[in-house]
């Protein structure tokens, strides 16, 4: 806050910025530096495996981050991975480690004959060397406080094998409790990076700032929702965007870049500007926004959305899941014409899809609205376009 104070007082307001802007302005610019500008992003090795050792206090989501890492080299990064679960104080660990690898079908070294961890890391990185793996993630164990048997195993680990990254998890919504988390660990041993997961609640950054400042240790990942695909690499600028509220509209373009079916959704649009628009169509757009993530996550990417209370979002995907439930109990005939849905039809949609008739009126309702709505829509599109044929044409011939 001084170093705000000091630079915003008595500095010449630029000519297209309002002083209040031009202290935004500041404000995030010194957000973003204190983040660690730049690229974060996991330097990889040519010729030989990148190994990275996945640490942390146990219950914070280890085990599922390592398999999201993994998920995200060979996805994004056309990386071939091998995971390595050499966490054997949690047996459980094994086998959900096992799961997620099996569900992104990327292999597992595993080793349940009483072999100390140390041990099984150094077989796994054979193997990720002999095979021509590019990375070697390594799950290890947790504890929950940090203890000297912690810390001794995970120092014999980065002994015995060349450890290139050693990343610390934390959860952001445990705020000064992860602060100190992070600051033993990166004592005990040098940290080269963080992982923070639960980026996509309420708690927009606070510990995110607090660790960088106290550690000096760069935010690698963020972890954004709960499924396999929700780890994106962490951009200092962004995450200045989210705290002071203004969205984070790239990584929104980037999640519908890599997320959304371009077919289908060139197909319901063309449907919906020819006045075609039906509940098989409302569905598909339902289906992909799901793969977006929670919509929580969506609007808080966008800028100047009002802030909607946690009971308004959850009535929101309740109503969207019923619609969905709805939709599926319908004939393929009451999907392309939703007009002849009258009260027999609607009493057999009640008992397939266990929800009240004043449900389904509600969507009935809902869809109506929109297709009132489609051609005011087509108009707007079409005088778009005639714009833009005049821009590329001022004579207008």
């Amino acid at each position: 806050m001084d170093e705000v104070k000091s630079e915003a007082i008595g500095q010449k307001v630029l000519t297209k910025l309002s002083p209040g802007q031009q202290l935004i302005k500041i404000v995030h610019d010194k957000l973003e530096a204190l983040l660690g500008g730049g690229d974060n992003d996991v330097t990889f090795n040519s010729g030989k495996p990148t190994v990275i050792m996945m640490v942390g206090l146990q219950g914070t989501g280890k085990t599922t981050t390592a398999g999201k890492l993994a998920n995200l080299y060979k996805t994004k990064m056309k990386k071939k991975v091998l995971l390595c679960a050499d966490d054997t104080q949690r047996p459980a660990a094994i086998d959900q480690l096992k799961t997620l690898a099996d569900s992104i079908e990327v292999d597992c070294y595993i080793d349940r004959t009483g072999t100390k961890p140390p041990l099984i890391a150094k077989a796994a990185f054979d193997k990720a060397r002999n095979e021509k793996y590019d990375v070697l993630i390594i799950d290890t164990a947790g504890r929950l406080q940090i203890d000297e048997p912690l810390m001794d195993e995970l120092k014999e680990i980065q002994k015995i094998i060349p450890v290139d990254e050693t990343l610390l998890l934390v959860d952001a919504m445990s705020g000064q409790d992860a602060v100190n988390v992070a600051t033993t660990f990166n004592k005990e041993i040098p940290l080269t990076g963080l992982v923070m997961s639960k980026l996509d609640g309420d708690a927009r950054g606070g510990a995110a700032l607090s660790i960088r400042k106290m550690t000096g240790v760069p935010i690698k990942y963020a972890g954004v929702g709960e499924k396999i695909e929700d780890l994106e690499n962490f951009h200092p600028d962004r995450m200045a965007d989210r705290i002071l509220g203004m969205g984070d509209v790239l990584t929104l373009i980037e999640d519908i870049q890599a997320k959304i079916d371009e077919k289908q959704t060139e197909k319901t649009s063309r449907r919906l500007m020819n006045g075609q628009f039906d509940l098989n169509d409302l569905l598909s757009v339902m289906k992909q926004m799901k793969k977006l993530g929670s919509l929580s996550k969506i609007l808080g990417m966008i800028p100047g959305m009002p802030k909607i209370s946690q009971e308004q979002m959850d009535f929101i995907q309740t109503e969207l899941r019923n619609y969905e439930i709805i939709i599926n109990s319908m004939t393929p005939q009451e999907r392309k014409k939703p007009e002849i849905v009258k009260a027999s039809r609607k009493s057999r949609i009640v008992k397939g899809c266990g929800l009240s008739n004043q449900e389904i009126n509600r969507l009935l309702n809902r869809y109506d609205a929109m297709k009132k709505q489609l051609p005011q829509m087509k108009g707007i599109m079409q005088m778009g376009q005639m714009a833009k044929m005049f821009n590329q044409n001022p004579s207008g011939r």
